[in-house]
């Protein structure tokens, strides 16, 4: 019996969860900014440790 014949690769996207780098790539999805921490948080004055 012959080998039977290779398919045509199809691709289609679905509903599956994807990366971000790949819906960007595809111009499915915005690229997301990258959040700023810098002066969020307020660190406290601590007084200096003097183990002497």
């Amino acid at each position: 019996m012959p080998d039977p014949q290779p398919r045509p690769v199809q691709r289609r996207l679905d509903d599956g969860a994807a990366d971000m780098a790949t819906l960007v790539d595809l111009g499915l999805a915005d690229e997301q900014p990258v959040p700023q921490y810098q002066g969020l948080f307020l660190e406290p004055d601590l007084p200096a440790d003097s183990a002497e």
